[in-house]
C-alpha cells in the first residue's frame, strides 16, 4: 500500500479515524520494502522551511534560545495525533513495527509511561484488574509501583538471592513456576526487568514458557535493551516469548530523552485502538514533537544497527577483557553495558566515578558498590580509549569489605494503592522505625525502590536507607 503524503491533513478531533495495526500497515503504514521513510521528520522540516506565521501552540512561535524551536510543533493540520494516528505517525510506527517484528507504538513519556500502559493492557486482556495479583521481580522500576497505586492490582514479589544488590533480581523459570503454583489462579501477569540497571539479562525463553503453562502473561521492562533486537541472533524479549515489553529508545539508541517503545505480541490480539487508549491514559495530550521526530529518525538507524553492533561490540568486549586482566571485576551479561564491582578493586563505585569525572568522563550510575557505564556506537573516536586510560590510571588496592545487606521480606501493613493515597508526613529515618511507608524510598538513578510504600519500616530497612544516603521518608500519618 502506498505511503500517505506528509501533507495529508488529519481529521479534526471528533471525526471518524482509523486505528490501523502498525505491523500490518493497515490504512496508512506499509511493510518496509527497502529504504526507511521518515515521515514525521520530513513533515516538520518542510513546515519549518516555509517560515510560516504560527498562530498555534507552542508559544515560542518557532524561535528561541535552544535553537530547536522551529521543529517543535503541535497537532496542526497535516500533522497527526499520537493517540489516534492515521497519517505520518501511523506510517512511522509501521516502520518501527516492521523493524522490531511486532506491533510497536511510540511513547513520548519514556518507558515509565509504557510500563503503566502495558500493565493496564495485560490485566484488562486477562479479565480485569479487581482481585488480580502481579508477580514481579523486586527490582521493579518506580513506574511499576505507581502503576500498582493507580490501577489497584496486588503485588507478590520475587526476591533477589542472598547477598544480591537491590537493583538486581535474577530469577529462574523454576522460581517463577513455584511462585505461580503457590498463587494459584490469582496471578495473571509476571513482570520482570531485563536487562536490569547493572546489565543482567533474564532467561526469557524459559520464564515465558513457565508463565504460559500457568496461564500468565510475561511483561518485560526492557527499558535498557532496545538494541537487543538487532544483535545476531536477537536477544530482544519479544523474540524470546514475552507478551508485552517496553524499551527506552533514549537509553541505548540515538534518540532524545523520553523516547520509548511499547511492543505488543501479535498473538495477544489486542486492538491498536486499545493500545493507544492505554497510552493516552498515562500520557500528555500534548506529546513532544521533538521526541516523535527523534523516534522517527531512529528507524533508518535501526536498519543498519546490526552492522554497527557487529563492529562496535567486539571492540567493547575487548575493552572489558583488558579491564578484567588489569584486575577489574565486571558483572552482568548485557553486551552494551560495562558494570564494575568496585569494591573488588579496592574502591567504591562513587570513588571510581569521581576519578572519571575529574577527567571529563561521566558515568551512568555509581553507588558504594558499583559503577555502571553505558557506551554505544555513538561513542566514536577516542571515547573508549579515554575511558580505558582513565580506569587503568586508578591504582588497584586491597579489596574493600562487601557491604551488600541481606534482603528480607518486610511486613506489609497496607496495599501499595492504600499507602500511596493516604495522608502522610515526612520524618528523618531515625524516627521512622515501626512506621508505614507512604512513598517508596528510592534514589534516581536507578529509580528502583529500596523499600515500597505500604511496608513497615524496620531496623534493617533503616540501615539500608542510611547506606544509600536516604535521610528521610514519607510515612503514613
Amino acid at each position: 500500500m502506498p505511503s500517505v503524503s506528509a501533507s495529508r491533513c488529519h481529521l479534526p478531533r471528533g471525526g471518524r479515524q482509523t486505528h490501523a495495526d502498525p505491523l500490518s500497515g493497515g490504512a496508512v503504514g506499509r511493510r518496509l520494502t527497502g529504504g526507511i521513510t521518515t515521515p514525521i521528520c520530513d513533515f516538520v522540516r518542510a513546515y519549518a522551511a516555509k517560515h510560516p506565521v504560527r498562530l498555534h501552540m507552542p508559544g515560542h512561535k518557532g524561535v528561541g534560545p535552544l535553537g530547536v524551536e522551529a521543529l517543535d510543533i503541535t497537532e496542526i493540520d497535516g500533522a497527526d495525533e499520537l493517540y489516534a494516528p492515521e497519517g505520518i505517525i501511523a506510517e512511522s510506527e509501521a516502520n518501527a513495527s516492521a523493524l522490531f517484528g511486532v506491533p510497536t507504538y511510540y511513547a513520548a513519556g519514556g518507558s515509565s509511561m509504557a510500563i503503566r500502559a502495558m500493565l493496564l493492557l495485560a490485566l484488562a486482556h486477562t479479565g480485569g484488574i479487581d482481585g488480580t495479583t502481579v508477580l514481579a521481580g523486586r527490582n521493579a522500576h518506580q513506574a511499576f509501583i505507581s502503576a500498582a497505586a493507580l490501577l489497584g492490582f496486588g503485588v507478590e514479589w520475587l526476591w533477589p538471592k542472598t547477598g544480591a544488590a537491590y537493583h538486581s533480581c535474577d530469577v529462574t523459570a523454576s522460581d517463577v513456576e513455584a511462585a505461580l503454583e503457590k498463587l494459584g489462579g490469582r496471578c495473571r501477569a509476571v513482570y520482570l526487568t531485563s536487562p536490569d540497571y547493572l546489565g543482567h539479562i533474564q532467561d526469557i525463553v524459559a520464564i515465558a514458557d513457565a508463565c504460559h503453562r500457568y496461564g500468565a502473561l510475561l511483561l518485560v521492562d526492557g527499558a535498557h535493551g532496545a538494541y537487543l533486537r538487532f544483535l545476531r541472533p536477537s536477544r530482544h524479549p519479544m523474540d524470546l516469548g514475552a507478551d508485552l515489553c517496553c524499551a527506552s529508545a533514549h537509553k541505548t539508541l540515538p534518540a532524545l530523552t523520553g523516547a520509548a517503545y511499547l511492543h505488543v505480541s501479535s498473538g495477544l490480539d489486542i486492538d491498536a485502538r486499545r493500545v493507544k487508549s492505554a497510552l493516552a491514559l498515562f500520557g500528555s495530550s500534548s506529546p513532544s514533537w521533538l521526541i516523535l521526530q527523534s523516534l522517527d529518525a531512529c528507524n533508518p538507524y535501526l536498519e543498519t544497527l546490526s552492522d554497527r553492533l557487529a563492529v562496535f561490540l567486539p571492540e567493547l568486549a575487548a575493552l572489558k577483557e583488558r579491564l578484567t586482566r588489569h584486575g577489574y571485576a565486571l558483572t552482568g551479561d548485557e553486551p552494551m553495558k560495562l558494570t564494575i564491582k568496585a569494591r573488588e578493586y579496592g574502591a567504591t563505585g562513587d570513588a571510581l566515578a569521581a576519578a572519571l569525572m575529574a577527567k571529563n568522563i561521566y558515568p551512568e550510575f555509581h553507588d558504594p558498590d558499583f559503577l555502571t557505564l553505558m557506551p554505544t556506537p555513538a561513542n566514536v573516536g577516542d571515547d573508549l580509549r579515554k575511558l580505558e586510560e582513565a580506569l587503568l590510571a586508578i591504582p588497584r588496592r586491597e579489596p574493600l569489605p562487601q557491604t551488600a545487606l541481606p534482603f528480607h521480606a518486610p511486613a506489609r501493613a497496607l496495599s501499595i494503592r492504600e499507602a500511596a493515597f493516604t495522608s502522610r508526613e515526612t520524618l528523618p529515618i531515625e524516627r521512622c522505625e515501626g512506621r508505614v511507608l507512604a512513598e517508596s524510598a528510592l534514589s534516581c538513578p536507578p529509580c528502583v525502590p529500596i523499600a515500597v510504600c505500604g511496608e513497615v519500616i524496620d531496623a534493617d530497612i533503616i540501615e539500608r536507607l542510611r547506606f544509600y544516603d536516604i535521610r528521610a521518608c514519607a510515612v503514613v500519618r
